[in-house]
């Protein structure tokens, strides 16, 4: 029986969810952007929402900043501290690959609160970060680099009394990159499971969301600190326009991208989540004179941060300049012709069908953003749908006719690809002995396939349809059960296939073995869950990012427009000094 709240949530009006045929494509899912429903910014709505309270406790921080900080976090459902080791780098020891051993800061996130002896012991080991030993109270570890000339400026113009100017903060847009943020019990910490259902923390990735906005905080902080220490008598803070416009740098690369492969039934959740938003706010059957106005805004401010977009790589320029054509023409269209963009009945699916029979990819999922944006009360109650407990299980009963009919009706795609070619399984992945990270070899030029990691289910498929195509209808009439007794190699795609229709947003429709495949595609996907903006991809390998640019400050939380920071734009130069 559906409980009230199922009833309720069915009860909401929505056109049909876009198929997973038609999003779980690697092109489109490369083309995401952050939402309403993206991970910082549910945080955020969640601390203003219980009134959590952050106070700094430590500060013992020499004028070059080299030091401790620890920072009390009290919600209603325990409390945390974020602690903070502020080292000296030698230039030489600089480095954001994952082979460093050192690092400008070190950061954990620890259950309750800290005492002396539990500094001493993290700054033993918190400093080694990987090498290190943690407990169980530790959620989540991370460090960070500092963008060392940009830090440098801002903190030399502040310290001879005068603002940094607003564009040089704008091109790089952070003070500090984190290079892992480790979480969910890796290393020894407390893991999801130990705060699952305790209403704290139980939402993906919400513990190393916190920490990514107090490094935030704590790069802020410490910029005042040091330039107040170059010069005490003419030092003023960076004022508030511009330390909101800063976040958080981060490189992330490959060790990202099998994490979608390997959870597809919490990939399921984030994408049916967003899908089901898109679809309530497309049938929303009239938009009254204060949905139009806000949606003109939002169209403006992306118009604006579109053009603060701008990134190295040819591909993805040419796709932000499409796509700024794209927007200009949809704001020129609507300031022409309202009635059109956004007829009387049905105006937002109508708006989202001209964009997809017109547009880029890249514009009709930033229109997806501008949708979910409009109608807080519509989407905000699918966060908590985003977080699941469920695992993969076998259908043992089921026939084998029945499951080669699942392959088909479910996995046509990966049917339809020429497995066997040196093309199709041109790549094939696996773990670094040296760090245990994902990588990706060329599977016909190097050594290292007979260590290939299970990422090509679609070539799985492929070879277990076969098998089956291949069986007589006497053969076909047999329990899966026993299929699987004899030939146990099979257990972990036909339970895959089994569990995922139930979860179709699940599998990526794409071959991930494949020549053509961009890795790049599925970083942004899950990067875009996170609230991440400005992609700025390196390679079809790795990609620089911000996070929180443009969030509230710790002391803007309660305001009641914190949560207005999507597209996020550099403000207008203020001048010099406050």
């Amino acid at each position: 029986m559906a409980t009230a709240s199922e009833r309720t949530e069915a009860a909401i009006p929505a056109v049909a969810l876009r198929p997973p045929e038609q999003v779980m494509r690697l092109e489109r899912m490369g083309s995401f952007f952050a939402t309403r429903i993206s991970f910082m910014r549910s945080l955020i709505r969640r601390m203003q929402r219980e009134n959590w309270n952050v106070t700094r406790q430590v500060w013992t921080l020499a004028d070059g900043g080299f030091g401790r900080a620890v920072y009390l976090v009290e919600t209603p459902h325990g409390d945390f501290s974020f602690v903070a080791f502020s080292h000296y780098l030698a230039p030489e020891e600089r480095t954001d690959r994952v082979i460093a051993e050192r690092w400008d800061a070190t950061f954990t996130l620890v259950e309750g609160r800290v005492d002396e002896a539990d500094l001493d012991r993290l700054e033993e080991h918190v400093p080694k970060q990987e090498a290190g030993q943690v407990s169980a109270r530790e959620l989540v570890l991370s460090r960070a680099n500092k963008s060392v000339r940009l830090f440098e400026y801002v903190s030399e113009e502040l310290a001879a009394g005068r603002q940094p100017d607003i564009a040089r903060l704008a091109a790089i847009g952070y003070l500090m990159r984190t290079t892992a943020v480790y979480g969910n019990g890796k290393f020894g910490m407390g893991d999801f499971a130990k705060l699952f259902g305790r209403n704290v923390f139980n939402s993906p990735y919400q513990a190393e969301m916190l920490i990514v906005y107090l490094i935030r905080n704590f790069s802020l902080e410490l910029l005042n600190h040091v330039a107040k220490a170059r010069d005490p008598e003419h030092a003023v803070a960076l004022s508030p326009e511009r330390q909101r416009m800063l976040g958080i740098g981060n490189a992330t690369g490959l060790g990202m991208a099998p994490f979608l492969v390997k959870h597809p039934i919490l990939i399921h959740r984030w994408m049916q989540a967003r899908e089901t938003a898109l679809a309530r706010v497309r049938a929303v059957a009239q938009a009254g004179d204060a949905e139009k106005a806000h949606f003109k805004s939002l169209l403006e401010r992306a118009i604006v941060h579109i053009g603060e977009w701008n990134v190295e790589d040819e591909r993805q320029q040419a796709r932000i300049e499409t796509l700024r054509a794209e927007l200009d023409e949809l704001k020129s269209a609507y300031e022409t012709s309202p009635g059109d963009v956004l007829p009387p009945g049905a105006p937002w699916d109508t708006l989202y069908r001209r964009m997809e029979e017109t547009c880029s990819l890249e514009a009709q999922e930033l229109c997806v953003s501008i949708l979910i944006e409009l109608y807080p009360d519509l989407v905000e109650p699918l966060e908590s749908e985003m977080a699941t407990n469920q695992i993969e299980k076998t259908e043992p009963g089921m026939s084998l006719a029945d499951l080669k009919s699942l392959l088909e009706r479910d996995y046509g795609w990966a049917l339809e690809i020429a497995f066997g070619t040196q093309e199709a399984e041109h790549h094939f992945w696996y773990y670094s002995e040296g760090k245990e990270e994902p990588r990706r070899g060329a599977r016909f030029e190097e050594p290292g396939a007979d260590c290939e990691m299970r990422l090509g289910f679609g070539r799985d498929v492929h070879a277990l349809h076969k098998v089956l195509s291949a069986m007589s209808g006497g053969e076909l009439g047999t329990t899966t059960a026993e299929f699987l007794l004899g030939q146990p190699q099979w257990r972990a795609v036909v339970r895959r296939v089994q569990t995922l229709q139930a979860y179709p947003y699940g599998e990526i429709r794409d071959n991930l073995l494949s020549k053509d495949c961009l890795p790049i595609d599925m970083l942004r996907s899950k990067l875009s869950f996170f609230g991440a903006t400005k992609f700025d991809p390196k390679s079809d390998l790795w990609t620089r990012i911000t996070m929180f640019q443009g969030a509230p400050l710790l002391d803007e939380i309660s305001r009641d427009d914190a949560d207005d920071w999507i597209f996020d734009v550099a403000p207008s130069d203020g001048g010099v000094a406050p």
